[in-house]
Order: C-alpha cells, then structure tokens, then sequence
C-alpha cells in the first residue's frame, strides 16, 4: 500500500527510513513531483524504472541539498559553477562529467559518463534530501510517458500501489520540469527546455545557448520523442475547435479549459499538466490547443504540447 506522508519532521524521518530501506517516495519539488530513491542503491534504482516502466536508456537527475554533495559526484566547470550560482536552488539541472568512484548507481547514468544534478527549491524536497543525507534519483513521479504530476493526488492516481509513499507538499508552482544543460567543447548547450528560460541563461553565460538537435542521442532525461501525454489525442495550433474536441485555450478566448486568461506563461506552465489530468479524469478523447508563443517559458510549454501530440503507440 502507497501511505501519504504529511511535511512534519515524523513525515520526513519516515521518508528517509523507507529510502535508506531501498524503498520509493514521491516527493514535491517546484517543478512537478519526483519519484525519488537512493542514487547509491542498485535495487532502488531499477524500482525506480520498474514502477514508472521506463526504459532503462533514458537516464535519471539526482537531486542533492547543497553543492557540497556534489563533490564526490561531478565537475563542475566555470560556466557550471555561474550558472549554479545563478539558478540554484531551483529549476536548473547541469548534466556534467561523473566522477571516477561517484557513489552512483550506474542505472542513473543509462551508462553515460555523465551525470544530470540538481538542487531543487521546494522547502520540503530540501528538508527530505537533509534529513536522508544523500543523493536522491528522482524522475517524474508518473508512468512512463504520461503527464507528470504536480499534486499528491495526481501521483497516488497513476503509482499507487506500486512505490511506499508520496510526501505532501502541495501543488508545484513552476508545473514543468527543469531546463536541462549540458556543455559540448566548454560551452552550454540546452538538451531540455523547462523552468529556466533560454533568456535567463544567456544573460547569465553572455551568450544564447543553443538547443539540442532533434534525433541527437539521448543524452538526458526527457528526450524522447512522444512523452508528457494525456490518455486523449493532442492537437497543436488550433484556431478553431473540430467535432468531437474540447479546446484548451491560451488567452482571452472561449474555450473548455484556459492555461492563463490572462496570457501569462508562468500561469500558463504552471497549469499544463494540472489541465492535462483535469482532461483525463474527464475521459476527454480529442484535445485541441490554441497557440502558445514560443518565447521564455512558451520554449518548455510548446516542448512539452509537441512531445504530448507525438505518434504513439495504441
């Protein structure tokens, strides 16, 4: 059985009890909820792909407290080291070169000599990772392939029965995953948009890094091509709503669900998923989107409605 824990300090030592033991937990971040286990731990980490039925190729971040924790870990470069300075704690995550010897689960790599890391911002993720005094691998706390969560509920409604426990920390605020960067001959290059916007990081790096290739090798988590999807089909760029669609809209419009009336993309990102599960506890079969511009967080949104519209399989 999956138990809710609440964020107290007997939640939090309960949480780290059932890490240490090998089991999983699903915990908040300000992004969506991570299904966390012991990055150390062999057997933790292949539940990890077990639950969420992940191929064993697509890698995981490991989520840490403090940069400290990163020392045995990863290098970290100059251009790494500003941008961590910049952006964490927070929805930034840096794939970089692994140590020899890192305490790490060769599952969390998928085999790469690198490793993705964050420091996330959520009070209570922050608490947990103190408290469990290690690193923690954490992908989307959902099947693979589905709409990642941003509420307890949403993750008991597609893991219960399959993990130990979800820690209750509310609704994420920021409602997509981390903008992931990695670094080709010493320069940043952004292998998954989310949370940070490319603006930001070019203001940080002095120059606008560039976006990963389609069809590259994966590299990072979140690269596949069909992904984030509700059980309904997806349909981009829509003007106008055909029969049989409900229309989730952006802006002022009449439509069935809105991102933000008020056109604003921090609202919009932070209500994509919620509206995805709103959707799917509809049963809705055909889902319209209206445009959403692609700048700042419109970059993650459209990411993440173009990886939902994907071919799939039946």
């Amino acid at each position: 059985m999956t138990v809710l824990l609440p964020p107290t300090d007997a939640g939090y030592a309960r949480a780290a009890a059932l890490l240490r033991a090998g089991g999983l937990v699903a915990i908040p971040t300000e992004t969506v909820y991570g299904l966390a286990g012991n990055a150390a731990d062999d057997r933790a980490v292949a539940s990890i792909y077990t639950a969420k039925a992940r191929p064993s190729f697509n890698p995981l971040i490991v989520h840490v407290a403090d940069r400290a924790a990163l020392d045995p870990l990863v290098e970290v470069s100059c251009e790494a080291g500003a941008l961590a300075a910049a952006f964490w704690p927070g929805p930034l995550t840096l794939v970089l070169p692994m140590k020899s010897g890192a305490p790490v689960s060769p599952l969390v790599s998928a085999g790469l000599s690198t490793l993705a890391v964050r420091l996330p911002a959520h009070p209570v993720a922050r608490a947990l990772l103190r408290a469990f005094g290690g690193g923690l691998a954490a992908p989307s706390a959902n099947p693979s392939g589905r709409i990642s969560p941003t509420t307890a509920k949403h993750v008991m409604a597609g893991l219960a029965g399959r993990i130990d426990a979800v820690l209750d920390g509310g609704a994420c605020v920021v409602g997509v995953e981390s903008t992931i960067v990695g670094f080709d001959a010493g320069r940043a290059i952004i292998l998954r948009a989310g949370g940070v916007a490319t603006e930001d990081l070019a203001r940080v790096l002095g120059y606008r890094p560039e976006q990963r290739k389609d069809g590259a090798a994966i590299s990072a988590p979140g690269q596949l091509s069909s992904h984030y999807a509700p059980r309904g089909r997806v349909r981009l760029e829509a003007r106008s709503v055909q029969e049989g669609e409900v229309l989730l809209g952006f802006g002022a419009m009449a439509c069935d669900l809105n991102l933000s009336v008020r056109g604003d993309l921090a609202e919009a990102a932070a209500n994509l998923f919620r509206h995805f599960h709103t959707l799917d506890e509809r049963r809705v079969a055909h889902i319209a989107v209206a445009p959403v511009p692609e700048v700042g967080l419109g970059v993650a949104i459209n990411d993440r409605l173009r990886r939902a519209a994907a071919p799939r399989p039946d």
